[in-house]
């Protein structure tokens, strides 16, 4: 059964690229970052099944090693997540004698989305066990990222900044944290999904065929899950933890969704490559804060199917009438 072969030999060199993480190098984060990718490989090549072998086999290679926490870790932040969205991507039915419809790029990038804000949470809850831990390593977070950006030595006191007192920003980072740690693997997560099945079609392997990724649109259940990250942000304890991080996952998937609006609705348009290379520039330029309005955009394409009202406008000749609505 090639399945497990393959499934071990994934989840070993999985575990490998974890382990390297206590090198401290820059190259051993770089091979840390890539951890799930092998998983994800093998759940998207050789079926889900050599995910969940690769899951176990990292798992209990890494409990061997580091201790029994860390294997449980491990399963839990790297392979199990990786499995799972490796099962999404391949999911299809199909009609008698049709063809297959595949699990929709839209609904996978919110899965995406969800799977990043309960990897927060359940890091928080493995790593630390309780909230009032969890705030406290979120708050000296904070404080290194502050010193950081302030020049402040670990000796003195961090100035104020502007008129806010730096206790009172320390407070507020450690507590926008779970947002931008979201938002971060939220961005992870849809790369490491798209390298994998980048480096398995390359293969022959990939099941199903690539798909129109400037096409991706979530559907309307992530506008109610935001608005749910937004009430549970607003609750005490871990739910208000989940909340922000749903919150920040779906901030993230929408501005994806609204770069993707960006490739779409410039294909066959004089200057489309300088529109897209003046757009990532502004992206790395601005450290993502042009997500803001492809954010809001993304948000009216998926309620008001905005895109689909401007291809439409775009393609009807100068001069011509609007299209009559439906059933007029």
């Amino acid at each position: 059964m090639t399945f497990i072969s393959v499934g071990i030999g994934a989840g070993l060199v999985s575990a490998l690229l974890v382990s390297v993480f206590t090198k401290g190098t820059v190259l051993a984060l770089l091979l840390f970052l890539f951890a799930p990718v092998p998983v994800l490989i093998a759940s998207l090549g050789w079926h889900h099944r050599a995910g969940l072998v690769a899951t176990a086999a990292g798992s209990a290679a890494i409990a061997l090693v580091s201790g029994p926490g860390d294997g449980l870790g491990y399963a839990l932040g790297t392979a199990l997540p990786a499995w799972w969205l490796g099962y999404l991507a391949l999911l299809g039915r199909a009609e008698a004698g049709g063809p297959v419809e595949w699990y929709p790029l839209g609904r996978l990038l919110a899965w995406i989305a969800a799977t990043a804000a309960l990897i927060l949470l359940a890091a928080g809850l493995v790593s630390t066990g309780s909230y009032e831990r969890f705030q406290g390593n979120s708050r000296e977070i904070a404080e290194l990222f502050l010193r950081a950006q302030t020049g402040t030595p670990r000796d003195a006191p961090i100035p104020n900044v502007g008129n806010i007192p730096a206790s009172v920003m320390i407070e507020r980072f450690a507590m926008a944290a779970p947002i931008f740690a979201a938002q971060g693997f939220t961005l992870l997560l849809a790369f490491y999904v798209w390298i994998g099945a980048r480096i398995v079609a390359v293969s022959g392997r990939l099941p199903r065929p690539w798909p129109s990724i400037p096409e991706t649109l979530m559907p309307r259940a992530a506008l109610i899950a935001l608005g749910a990250g937004v009430v549970l942000a607003n609750l005490p304890g871990w739910p208000s933890v989940l909340g922000l991080a749903l919150s920040g996952a779906l901030v993230m998937a929408f501005g994806l969704q609204g770069l993707a609006a960006i490739h779409d609705l410039s294909r066959g348009r004089p200057g489309r490559v300088g529109i897209l290379v003046v757009t990532y520039m502004i992206v790395f330029m601005t450290q993502g804060l042009v997500l803001a309005p492809l954010f809001l955009f993304g948000i009216a394409d998926t309620a008001l199917g905005l895109r689909a009202r401007l291809r439409a406008r775009m393609a009807r000749p100068p001069g011509a009438p609007p299209s009559p609505p439906p059933f007029s």
